[in-house]
């Protein structure tokens, strides 16, 4: 069975290696070329948060760093989507379509033999690549801590690290075997995949900063908590009383002449203003010491889900197997 799941799926598994093959050397020369360049020109402490850093930081992130993360940095919204798309909606509907499964489940191997092999097998494979992925990542972006900062648990770069990649892909190839038994129909199964993946994906998001009560500072530098890496949740003005405010309170300061009301210029004046005024901001966010907390809630998540979506795929073909 090992060997028969290898020769029908060779072309995916194959497929996925290369991609993640070519990503790894497009990140390799992306580091070589970053660490080269900054043993050159960065000055004595540098890359690092101090302003001496600033001409050095900007060419290493807009040269090395943001173009290859836009080549990898949509593959939390993509990769998953691949995976249930190629991986795990062709492997049961392709057999109803074909009508082979009325001979491959009833010759020598039993069809639960046969669908723990193929769930089994290549379930292992789709989260051993994933995991792949994120040490990848993980590696390359060490290369780059300097001038991004601890990013870890902003939102792309969170999806793609970490074990959480590998519980949205299982997640994906779960709901594609699901959807095949479902439609019986390959590019059927392709389409349900799909639009369950998009379905998920902003529930999930959109759900990640309740997975823990968000920590509060009250602050005059809101852009302190942005620099110790955290994930803002929300952020509201405090009056100099202490009380917490709904809505942005008016400047008590008159804007210079010449600067429209409506520019980021008079923003940044008024909240300059009533800084100085006493008032204050109340941030909420999550520090970065709970990205593994965080990692293993969603896991467990997304887990369950790929568990009831491959229980399903398992009962229909046991249910439906001629």
């Amino acid at each position: 069975m090992f060997w028969l799941t290898w020769r029908q799926h060779r072309v995916q598994i194959l497929v996925t290696g290369g991609l993640l093959l070519a990503l790894g050397v497009l990140m390799l020369v992306s580091a070589l070329r970053a660490t080269a360049y900054l043993a050159e020109y960065a000055p004595p402490g540098c890359p690092g948060p101090a302003v001496s850093c600033s001409a050095v930081n900007q060419v290493v992130y807009t040269d090395h760093y943001r173009p290859v993360f836009l080549v990898f940095g949509l593959l939390p919204i993509f990769g998953a989507a691949l995976i249930g798309v190629f991986w795990g909606a062709p492997l049961l509907a392709a057999e109803f379509e074909r009508g082979t499964n009325a001979l491959a489940w009833t010759q020598a191997v039993p069809i639960r033999r046969w669908l723990t092999v193929k769930l089994g097998m290549l379930g292992a494979l789709v989260a051993g690549a994933a995991l792949a992925l994120s040490a990848m990542v993980g590696a390359w972006r060490n290369i780059f801590s300097g001038v991004t900062g601890d990013v870890t648990m902003e939102p792309g770069n969170f999806t793609i690290t970490g074990i959480v990649p590998a519980a949205w892909w299982l997640f994906a190839f779960a709901v594609g075997a699901a959807a095949g038994t479902v439609t019986r129909r390959t590019l059927a199964a392709m389409a349900v995949t799909v639009a369950v993946i998009c379905l998920a994906l902003p529930v999930v998001f959109s759900s990640r900063p309740s997975y823990a009560e968000p920590v509060r500072v009250v602050t005059a530098d809101r852009s302190s908590v942005a620099r110790g890496g955290g994930a803002l949740v929300r952020e509201s003005w405090v009056d100099p009383s202490g009380r917490e405010l709904t809505a942005p309170p008016p400047p008590p300061c008159p804007l210079p002449a010449g600067v429209d009301t409506r520019s980021d210029r008079a923003q940044l004046l008024g909240e300059e203003c009533l800084v100085g005024s006493g008032y204050r901001y109340a941030v909420y966010y999550h520090p970065v010491d709970r990205f593994w907390r965080f990692q293993l809630t969603e896991t467990a998540i997304l887990l369950t889900g790929a568990l009831a979506f491959g229980a399903l795929a398992v009962v229909r073909t046991l249910r439906h197997r001629g």
